[in-house]
């Protein structure tokens, strides 16, 4: 007993010092609905929602700011207990200005038990990533002015991607760390004079714990992004009442030059297995004289039912009880 709690706890600190020590950035996709949807950052999330577990979210940024961005992201993930493993993958569409963002992975997740209730699961993710770059909404009118850094016409290029993480769930507490393009792949666009574009390693932390209330539930959390240039947070409190209504908020910036969005948030269960929530961002920086604010919607779907039975407990045949 002694020796798997000291296992356990030498994971879980393991885990805080790399959250301290190594995450600091802002990704291009941005998310306010975050802390319901963790295998979207996570890979080591996969299967620990205990059954086919199914996300779908849509995001417009900075409403009435042209070349705003516009993002959707899928993704299904489901455990198969008897492997001991989870499997799943993710879509994701991500538009901004001239350039779009066109993400396709699958992901495998190792599942460990780690005493009652405690979850420990090491997740990799892989796939393609298409970056298109419209030059039409780029080039100069004038065409003495043209670049030929810039295409005169769409273009695409296409690189593998690969993530991977940890993550440590129990009924209350939830920790995760992973890494995005591992590779740092380059995307080679093939026009005038030949650009790569390259890919930059980025680091996510997770961390959040929730307090039982009776019939209510609060659960602060917070998000870290960092490519260990520049960092982003994101903090948020939920409140829970019966698990079937929520709502909370959530502030993202730390500093002056970070600060970005105050996000308010609700949601609510349409059917025991269908989840469903909004949130709109009131933008506190710069930018906030030139748009309204942004919008996010999120369906979520839980099959509630196990998916193939786990591994039958070993038997310890002992003679002193054999008749």
């Amino acid at each position: 007993m002694k020796r798997s709690r000291i296992i356990r706890t030498a994971i879980l600190v393991t885990i805080i010092i790399f959250i301290v020590k190594a995450l600091q950035a802002q990704q291009p996709a941005q998310y306010s609905l975050w802390q319901f949807n963790q295998h979207h950052y996570h890979p080591g999330y996969a299967g620990l929602d205990q059954s086919l577990s199914a996300t779908g979210v849509f995001r417009r940024q900075w409403t009435g700011l042209e070349g705003a961005p516009l993002s959707q992201n899928i993704n299904v993930h489901f455990p198969v207990l008897f492997m001991r493993s989870a499997f799943g993958f993710k879509f994701e569409n991500d538009e901004l200005g001239a350039e779009q963002n066109i993400t396709a992975s699958a992901t495998y997740a190792y599942q460990m038990q780690l005493g009652r209730g405690n979850w420990l699961s090491i997740g990799l993710n892989g796939g393609i990533l298409q970056k298109t770059l419209d030059g039409t909404q780029l080039n100069p009118r004038d065409i003495d002015q043209v670049d030929n850094l810039i295409p005169m016409a769409r273009v695409s290029a296409i690189a593998p991607v690969f993530n991977a993480g940890v993550y440590f769930k129990n009924e209350r507490l939830q920790l995760g760390v992973s890494v995005g393009n591992v590779l740092e792949s380059n995307l080679p666009f093939d026009y005038g004079d030949a650009v790569n574009v390259q890919l930059v390693r980025a680091f996510y932390g997770t961390a959040a714990y929730k307090f039982e209330l009776g019939d209510w539930a609060v659960e602060p959390a917070i998000l870290v992004k960092s490519d260990l240039i520049e960092t982003q947070t994101d903090a948020a409190l939920t409140v829970y009442y019966e698990e079937r209504i929520f709502g909370g908020a959530t502030f993202r910036g730390y500093s002056d030059n970070s600060f970005d969005a105050l996000a308010i948030f609700a949601g609510f269960r349409v059917a025991d297995n269908i989840k469903l929530a909004y949130a709109y961002d009131a933008s506190i920086s710069a930018l906030s004289s030139v748009n309204t604010g942004s919008h996010e919607i999120m369906l979520h779907y839980n099959l509630n039912k196990v998916i193939g039975r786990p591994l039958p407990a070993r038997i310890i045949y002992n003679p002193r009880f054999t008749y």
